[in-house]
């Protein structure tokens, strides 16, 4: 069984069994290898960070000498990795010039020749992985699974390890072939890893899969209506919703061919491949005709798209009458971490991570963006999300955001607390959504 192994181990276990004595890793997620990188520092031979929008640089101190960060020179990336050269001097910076890099941008699509270059030249300069036999195994196999994590091998060479991005549609998919040329590249997935992982324990949460259930019920959909959930990811909640309504007919979409495809994996593990539609598809422009649903949902999708246009064409879709639903993050309420901490530090850890792009929308002019669209009988329930399993994906990524900015002081004084929370059984944190159901007059 491996349902209990946590990234680390997942990762260390995938190396021995392609017979990896050492290799390159790059991720845009640092939290999904930085126990990794400590616990296993003689077998990491070069690390990237591809444009992280949150990093923990104290755990990559032990690698600093063979670690590269890319950012773009507009965006969240810029704070991020300009704050981690400052505490790793010996790790090394290339930044984009004239590029805005969001957590989810598709950086190797948008600069694949420049991204391969750079990734390649620095691998290349900081000595080599190693492997002490074939990568495959014994076996001449060039994909498979193992310890929860799906593989794919390509090239040949000193083993490089590309693991998910958050919310990147193309992944790494622009950059491979290029990378082949000089490395045998070990793609990495699964619902273990990256963007999948952190979405599955997301909604793991009894808060969040609460706030789901009153999403479900105030859009009130009749035995046998058609439900579309708009920007699906991992396809968890939608999985839910069959559980919830079995007598419900579910599509969902999202923008993301990679999300896509490990929703639709998801799905069939778990038997509901002929319950749930997967469907590509904008949240700005969906592939359906004028009201084709009987109710539309879109979950943590319009803060990175333009909000108005979507909202516009959630009500397109949906028939009169029909419920349209939508929650976002909250980036104008405070965020709580169950933390025994002093004032000054409590103040700057209750900001959370302002990410919304231009045209999106993270605060409360969701409600008046949905009356402004049209939309009647508005029923507004700004919801409090509980995160309490530090071991989690979701609970990383967040503490990440917060530990970026701290100056060692503050840090010592963050990992006394949690500590003590831990060791009380009252380590947790709370954000804020805002969630809002309306009818389509």
């Amino acid at each position: 069984m491996t349902e209990h192994l946590t990234t680390a181990q997942r990762l260390l276990a995938l190396m021995d069994h392609l017979g990896l004595e050492a290799a390159h890793v790059a991720t845009q997620v640092p939290g999904d290898i930085a126990e990794f990188v400590e616990a296993a520092r003689a077998r990491v031979a070069g690390v990237v960070l591809i444009v992280p929008t949150r990093l923990d640089a104290g755990a990559f101190a032990g690698v600093a000498d063979r670690l590269l960060m890319i950012s773009g020179d507009k965006g969240l990336t810029v704070d991020t990795t300009g704050r981690a050269a400052a505490r790793l001097p010996r790790a090394r910076r290339h930044v984009l010039s004239d590029y805005e890099a969001a957590g989810w941008s598709d950086v190797v699509a948008d600069r694949p020749a420049e991204v391969t270059r750079v990734m390649a030249g620095f691998l290349e300069s900081v000595g080599q992985a190693r492997q002490t036999k074939a990568a495959g195994g014994t076996a001449s196999l060039r994909s498979g699974e193992h310890a929860g994590l799906v593989w794919r091998l390509s090239g040949d060479g000193p083993p490089l390890l590309l693991l998910p991005f958050f919310l990147a549609p193309s992944q790494w998919e622009p950059a491979v072939e290029g990378l082949a040329r000089s490395f045998t590249v070990v793609e990495v997935g699964g619902p273990h890893i990256g963007g999948i992982a952190a979405l599955e324990d997301r909604a793991r949460a009894p808060t969040y899969r609460a706030m789901f259930r009153t999403l479900v019920e105030l859009m009130a959909p009749a035995p046998g209506a058609r439900m579309l959930d708009v920007g699906c990811g991992s396809g968890a909640l939608d999985r839910m919703a069959a559980g919830l309504r079995p007598d419900v007919q579910i599509v969902a979409a999202d923008l993301n061919p990679f999300f896509l495809r490990e929703a639709r994996a998801l799905a069939e593990k778990e038997g509901l491949g002929a319950r749930i539609r997967f469907v590509e598809g904008s949240a700005t422009e969906l592939p359906f005709e004028d009201s084709a649903f009987d109710c539309a949902f879109s979950i943590t999708v319009l803060e990175e798209c333009d909000a108005d246009r979507a909202i516009a064409e959630l009500m397109r879709v949906v028939k009169p009458g029909g419920g349209v639903g939508v929650i976002v993050r909250a980036i104008d309420m405070a965020q709580w971490w169950n933390l025994d901490l002093a004032p000054e530090l409590r103040a700057k850890v209750s900001v959370p991570p302002q990410s919304v792009a231009a045209g999106g929308v993270a605060d409360r002019s969701l409600y008046a963006r949905m009356r402004r669209a049209g939309l009647v009988e508005l029923k507004a329930f700004p919801s409090l999300i509980t995160l309490d399993r530090p071991e989690g994906p979701i609970w990383r990524y967040r503490e990440d955001a917060v530990l970026q900015q701290l100056t060692p002081a503050e840090m010592e004084q963050w990992r006394g607390a949690t500590a003590a929370a831990r060791a009380d059984g009252l380590l947790m944190q709370a954000h804020a959504m805002h969630a809002a159901v309306a009818r389509k007059p």
